[in-house]
Order: C-alpha cells, then structure tokens, then sequence
C-alpha cells in the first residue's frame, strides 16, 4: 500500500417482478432469508478468520480462516446466494469464494491489477463487480467483472474519479453504486452501475466527504453508507440511485468497518478502529434506521469486508 500507508490513516493506527427465489444485489427479496460473513482484516497482523452473521443478525464467533490473510480487500455476493472475497493489500490479490452455506474456499489466482481499498457490490442480479483501489502507490479506477460462477474479468477502462477506501452496494433490482472513497482527504462523489456492469461517470455527491466506511443494501431495494471518517453519519440511497444527505450518526464512528445485508431486508455494519480496533455491530432496520452499539463478538480488526450469501 506504500510506505507507512498501511498501519497510518488520517492520523490514527492501524422486487415484485422477480421470482421469489432469486437474489437480487445481495439482499433477500421475497422473503428468502439470507446471512451476512465479515472476513479478513488487520490487527497488528494480517488476519483470514471469517465470522458468520444469521438471519436474525446474530454475529457467530471467530471461524478458522482459510486462504491468505490481508486486509484492505473488498467482497460482494453473485450467483445464487453465493460470495467472493477479493483484492487487498498484498504483492499477489486472490480471491477466495464462498458458498452458499457460508464455506470459504482456499486462494484463486488473482486476475486483473493487484491492489488495496477498493469496494465491490452485486449487480444484474447474480454478478458482481470490484472497483477502485489503490496499485503502486497510486489511486486506480478501474473495475473487474465477477460472472455468475465467480470468474474475475481483467481489468476493465475505468470510469470516474481514481479513488480508494470507498464503499459500494446494490440499489434497485439490479444495479449498484460506487460512493464516497479518499483522494488525499475524504471525497464524497458517487458513480452508478448499470444491470450490465458499466460505470457511469461522476455524479456530484451529497454528504460529509470520507472514506474507510462500508455500504449495504436494506429494505429490499435500497442501500445505506456509514461511517467512515472518524463518524457515525449515514446516508441513505432510494431505489432509483439517489443519495440522501447526511443522517445523524448512531453508534460509535469508526474507520475500516464493512457491512452486508442478512434476512430478508436488514443491513449490518461491524468492526472498524477508533483510537484501537473493535468487534462492536450495528443493526440496520428495513427502514434504514442504525440501532446503537451491539457488543462485538470475536477478533477486534479492521480493513475487513463483508457480504451477503446463503439461499
């Protein structure tokens, strides 16, 4: 991540036209209930456990990693309740797979550039996209395709602002979006995805400009981001792309944090670093209301990521 970047940020250490049974962007619809993994991460080491969120919310303790620790990497859900972890800070980025049951698979080979921060979400209905990041000490923009069988497409032109440390999530029925992120200082532009996976270019952001926090689809059709830049702010985006203006924080603002969707319509964001790392969670309604602190269950860290999965 360049010298001294990867334990020092900012001053502080390291559906009603679906079928019911589909999944669309990471979030339930029609009442499938999914879970929710976190993974990976940093504490004063590179870590590769995963911890299991159930569909009521309830964070499980620390499962055995599987594949290369690191942190700074991404993770979005495609195929059919299915998830991929991808990308970090390492000289080689694999991606590991997991199923629908929440099993994580051992290191593909990583395809496209190597790098750290960049987000990922689900779009089209059971694909992904990762874009972004952070390559040789430089801000990336460009995107890599997941297919629905979690092959990783070479880079792709980018689009938009070269940025790192932002978050992404599904909107809609079937299309995502890429926000805020950190240019230098905290940026707060976002770029949409279309159901085809192409980016569109810069759209003036609302908001408190930061980066290092984490997004999630909620309420079926909707998305939030959170946190990020030492806040606990929200910001809500409707059903067709369009980002609210900040919404007070509830819950302890921290960095590095990552989120998912679980049971049919609910959102979580976990972990992250205040003055040192935390497990703590917080819940999100299917009305995009963050509920207060839950205490953390299993291995403080940071520069994690997370996603939906199950079916």
């Amino acid at each position: 991540m360049g010298s001294g970047h990867e334990l020092v940020c900012d001053g502080w250490r390291p559906e009603f036209l679906m079928p019911i049974s589909r999944k669309i962007m990471g979030v339930s619809r029609g009442g499938v209930s999914k879970k929710a993994i976190f993974g990976y991460g940093i504490t004063s080491v590179r870590l590769s456990m995963t911890n299991l969120v159930s569909n009521i919310g309830v964070v499980a303790s620390d499962t055995t990693g599987v594949g290369t620790g690191r942190y700074g990497l991404a993770a979005a859900s495609y195929g059919t309740g299915k998830a991929i972890f991808g990308y970090g800070d390492l000289t080689d980025s694999p991606t590991n797979l997991v199923s629908n049951t929440g099993v994580v698979s051992s290191d593909t080979a990583s395809v496209g550039t190597i790098r750290a921060g960049p987000a990922a979400a689900g779009y089209g209905t059971d694909k992904a996209i990762f874009g972004y990041g952070l390559a040789g000490g430089g801000n990336q923009s460009m995107t890599n395709l997941v297919s629905n069988a979690g092959v990783v497409s070479s880079d792709v032109t980018g689009v938009g602002s070269a940025r790192q440390y932002l978050a992404a999530a599904g909107y809609g029925i079937d299309k995502a979006i890429f926000g805020y992120g950190k240019i230098g200082g905290g940026v707060r532009m976002n770029n949409l995805v279309s159901n085809t996976g192409v980016v569109a270019s810069d759209t003036t952001g609302v908001g408190t400009q930061r980066g290092e926090l984490a997004a999630a689809g909620y309420g079926t059709d909707k998305a939030i981001f959170g946190y990020g830049g030492n806040s606990a702010i929200t910001n809500l985006v409707s059903n067709i792309g369009v980002v609210a203006s900040d919404t007070t924080g509830v819950g302890t603002g921290r960095n590095g944090l990552a989120a998912g969707g679980y049971g049919t319509d609910k959102a979580i964001f976990g972990y992250g670093i205040t003055s040192s790392e935390v497990s703590m969670t917080n819940l999100v309604s299917n009305a995009g209301v963050v509920s207060s602190d839950v205490t953390g269950v299993g291995t403080a860290r940071y520069f994690i990521a997370a996603s939906s999965y199950g079916s």
